[in-house]
C-alpha cells in the first residue's frame, strides 16, 4: 500500500517546470523540422512526443520505490551500463562516423547516456559510504578515478568526445561538493594540464578541426566553422522579438546543421529572439535551483549527492550546449537536455528528474 505522505509530497512544481520544457521542446522540433512538402516536422516531432510519453511513465516508475534501494544496487547497475557500452563496438550501429547505438529492431540506446546517470549514483554511494572526519585527499579518490575513467576510455573510443567529457565534469562537480581537499583538486587539474598534449594526440582529425576553428574561425569557414558561423548568424539576426513560428530564414533555408540536435537553441533564438532565449534560460536556472533546494532538503547524503549529480548533469549540458552554439566554446556535439531531439539522452534524463522526485517526496522520512 502507497503511504499517503508520499502522494500528499508529490513535487507538482517539479513536474509542470518538466512539462513546460516538454511542450516547448515539441513546439521548437515542429519549427526546425517543418517541411512545406509534408506540411509538419515529420516523424521526428512524432517520436519526440513518444518519447517524451515514456519519459514521463518512467519518471513515475523511479518514484514507486525507496531511492535508497539504487544505494545497494549502485555497483550492479553500474556494471550493467558498462556491459552495454562495451557491446557498442562489436553490435553496435555507426552513424554519422562513429559507432553509439545498440540497435534491437527499430528500437535504438545509446548505452553512453545510461552511464551517466548510473556514475552519478555510484559515486554518491562511494561518497555517501566513504565518510571522512576532514577533506577526502587525492588517495580516497582514486576509486571515483577509476570508475570514471573506465567509461570515460569506453566512449572517447566510440568516438564521442563530448559525452566522455561529460562524464568527466559531473564527476569532478560531485568530487568537488563531497568536501575534497584543495590540494588534491590542484594536483587533479595539473595532472589534466600536463596530460593535455597527449590528449591533443589522440584527438580525431576533425575534433582538431573544430578546435582550432573555434580559436580562428576565419581559417575555414566554409569547412569546420561552418556550424558556429551559421548559429551566430541565426541568432543574432532573432534579435529582441524574433522573427516569428516558422519564419526563422537560417532554419528554413537549412544553413543551420543539426537544428533539430545540438542547435535547436539556434532555431529557438532566431525565431522568439532574446525574449524566447530568456525565457527558455529562465527554465532551467528555476529547475537547477529547484533541485538545489531538493538536494539542501534531503535527510541524508546519498540523496543529497544524487541530487546534486543530476544537477551537475543539467548545468553543464545547458553551460556547454548555449556557450558552444554562440561560439564561446569548440562544437563538441553536446545536447540541450529536455530540448533538443535524442531518445536516449531524453530518457535517461527523465529517469534522472524521477530521481530528484523520489528523493524530494521522502525528504521528511527518517531513515534507519
Amino acid at each position: 500500500m502507497i503511504d499517503r505522505r508520499l502522494i500528499d509530497n508529490f513535487d507538482w512544481i517539479l513536474l509542470a517546470v518538466l512539462i513546460v520544457l516538454g511542450l516547448l521542446s515539441v513546439f521548437n522540433l515542429y519549427s526546425a523540422t517543418y517541411s512545406v512538402r509534408s506540411l509538419g516536422g515529420g516523424q521526428i516531432v512524432v517520436k519526440q512526443i513518444c518519447w517524451y510519453a515514456i519519459g514521463f511513465l518512467i519518471l513515475l516508475l523511479m518514484t514507486t520505490f525507496d531511492y535508497h534501494i539504487l544505494s545497494r544496487l549502485a555497483y550492479p547497475l553500474f556494471f550493467v551500463s558498462l556491459i552495454f557500452l562495451a557491446a557498442v563496438p562489436v553490435i553496435g550501429t555507426a552513424a554519422h562516423g562513429s559507432q553509439r547505438w545498440l540497435c534491437f529492431g527499430y528500437f535504438c540506446v545509446q548505452p553512453s547516456e545510461m552511464v551517466k546517470v548510473s556514475l552519478i549514483v555510484v559515486l554518491a554511494k562511494y561518497f555517501s559510504e566513504t565518510e571522512r572526519t576532514g577533506n577526502y585527499r587525492l588517495r580516497d579518490l582514486l576509486r571515483p578515478l577509476i570508475l570514471t575513467a573506465i567509461p570515460f576510455i569506453m566512449i572517447v573510443y566510440e568516438p564521442d568526445l563530448g559525452t566522455a567529457l561529460m562524464l568527466v565534469i559531473i564527476s569532478f562537480s560531485i568530487i568537488m561538493f563531497a568536501n575534497t581537499n584543495w590540494n588534491s583538486i590542484l594536483i587533479f587539474l595539473s595532472a589534466a594540464v600536463v596530460s593535455a598534449p597527449f590528449f591533443w594526440i589522440s584527438l580525431q582529425g576533425y575534433q582538431k578541426k573544430r578546435i582550432i576553428a573555434f580559436l580562428r574561425p576565419d581559417l575555414d569557414p566554409l569547412g569546420a566553422a561552418y556550424h558556429v558561423t551559421q548559429s551566430k548568424i541565426a541568432i543574432g539576426s532573432g534579435l529582441f522579438w524574433g522573427k516569428g513560428f516558422l519564419k526563422g530564414t537560417q532554419t528554413r533555408l537549412h544553413f543551420l546543421p543539426q537544428q533539430h540536435t545540438d542547435f535547436s537553441f539556434s532555431v529557438l533564438a532566431e525565431e522568439w529572439g532574446f525574449l524566447g532565449s530568456a525565457v527558455i534560460l529562465f527554465l532551467y536556472l528555476f529547475l537547477i535551483l529547484w533541485c538545489l533546494n531538493i538536494a539542501r532538503n534531503s535527510k541524508d547524503k546519498f540523496g543529497t549527492l544524487v541530487v546534486i549529480g543530476v544537477c551537475a548533469l543539467l548545468f553543464w549540458h545547458l553551460t556547454i550546449n548555449v556557450s558552444m552554439v554562440t561560439g564561446l566554446l569548440p562544437v563538441v556535439g553536446i545536447p540541450l537536455v529536455l530540448f533538443s531531439y535524442g531518445g536516449s539522452s531524453l530518457i535517461s534524463t527523465m529517469a534522472a528528474m524521477g530521481l530528484v522526485m523520489n528523493v524530494s517526496m521522502r525528504r521528511f522520512m527518517f531513515q534507519e
